[in-house]
């Protein structure tokens, strides 16, 4: 992820990037994104498999929407992310854009250009925004940041080797370890 651009902008400014490229607003600043790893895309596609069997196991009313997928933080033109997995509730927030407003839970993975992004910039916007629950998945150091936004109890730090649990999905564990193998 590329520093912010030093201009106001606005998600029209976003609809007329070049094909193939894609970054988000965060606040009226732009931020570039780098193309993601081979881990990166494995990952996400592992853990929307897993959220996804545990929502449908469960019969779950949440939907789980991987990247790149619209989402609109704050329902205004300033703020526009993708961010690597979406998991909606509230099924009214989504329409053919996107989703307007905050999900429910939101998973990151870090690369090396991200890290200030995911564990800063995006950390304080998704709380603010109404975010009940995020994870930072970081290959690297191969650990999940986990933020219970409603509940401080379920926030930590997790190994790859350690059962995740989330506190949006009830009954939802995982252990990214498993998932690599």
């Amino acid at each position: 992820m590329l520093s912010p651009q030093k201009q106001s902008y606005t998600t029209k400014d976003i609809y007329q990037l070049p094909d193939g490229q894609r970054a988000e607003l965060i606040d009226g600043a732009m931020y570039l994104m780098a193309l993601p790893s081979y881990l990166h895309q494995k990952l996400v596609s592992e853990l929307t498999q897993a959220i996804g069997a545990h929502i449908k196991s469960h019969h779950g009313s949440c939907e789980i929407l991987p990247a790149p997928f619209a989402v609109f933080l704050n329902n205004d033109s300033r703020n526009y992310v993708e961010p690597d997995i979406s998991v909606v509730c509230d099924k009214s927030k989504v329409s053919e854009r996107g989703c307007e407003g905050a999900p429910d839970f939101i998973v990151e993975i870090v690369s090396p250009s991200s890290m200030r992004m995911d564990y800063q910039i995006k950390l304080f916007k998704y709380r603010t925004a109404g975010v009940k629950e995020y994870w930072i998945v970081n290959p690297s150091t191969e650990t999940v940041t986990v933020y219970g936004f409603e509940q401080d109890d379920h926030s930590g730090q997790y190994r790859f080797d350690q059962p995740i649990t989330s506190v949006t999905l009830d009954g939802l564990s995982i252990t990214l370890k498993h998932l690599l193998d």
